[in-house]
């Protein structure tokens, strides 16, 4: 896996995950939304946790059917977060027919997997004990919740699955938080993290300027002066 430095997961995760798209596109231009953020269907479950920045360890889950699936391979997923030696972001996708009918992440797995390194789950799919998954410390986005399964087994992982619009790979840099997750090109991720703090600053100035209780039709006519 090709990582960044410490301090550039760090830098990131000072920003929100629109500042960081916004940054990106200031480095790269734009690309297709599947190659760079999240759709609306994705829920944050607890937005108070902020925002969490790690790298995507990826799997695909079936919860209903999967006795008539091959071998279960949740261990040698688990055993990928172990070794992973970086802050891990679990992105799940349930492939079962039809999705979201049982859940694919709960408070159960959500224990085993902090302990083994992971900060965040991102399921396109549902969730179950989700009062119980905020105990664990691991923040949650998922497309809905329910509150049961059936026969569940892992059934891929480490290859690209796609989340609410959104492909990701194992490995990709992930910035997530109340609006969904953005994906960043680790390739590109200190150029983005620098770009996302010009971006804050320039925001911040914008928003004093329209925030004046002073602001007048002259302010108005500056200000488009100041953007020609």
């Amino acid at each position: 896996m090709i990582t960044v430095d410490e301090s550039v997961v760090e830098q990131l995760s000072r920003f929100d995950s629109a500042t960081v798209q916004n940054a990106a596109i200031l480095v790269r231009g734009y690309v297709p939304p599947e190659s760079d953020y999240s759709g609306p269907e994705l829920k944050c479950m607890m937005p108070d946790m902020g925002t969490i920045v790690g790298y995507a360890m990826t799997a695909e889950l079936m919860p209903l059917h999967a006795d008539k699936a091959g071998r279960d391979l949740r261990i040698e997923f688990y055993d990928s977060l172990a070794n992973a030696n970086v802050p891990a972001i679990a992105v799940l996708k349930d492939v079962d027919q039809p999705p979201g009918r049982g859940a694919i992440i709960g408070d159960g797995m959500c224990y085993q997997m902090r302990a083994l390194g992971c900060i965040g789950v991102v399921a396109d799919g549902s969730a179950r004990d989700v009062p119980g998954i905020r105990k664990t410390g691991i923040a949650l986005w998922a497309t809905g919740r329910v509150p049961g399964h059936g026969p569940f087994k892992t059934v891929r992982h480490g290859e690209p699955v796609s989340v609410a619009g959104l492909t990701v790979c194992q490995g990709d840099l992930l910035v997530c938080d109340g609006d969904g997750v953005t994906r960043v090109p680790v390739d590109l991720a200190r150029d983005v993290a620098r770009k996302a703090a010009e971006v804050r600053d320039a925001e911040t100035r914008m928003h004093q300027y329209f925030k004046n209780p002073e602001f007048t039709k002259d302010s108005w006519e500056r200000w488009k002066k100041s953007q020609d």
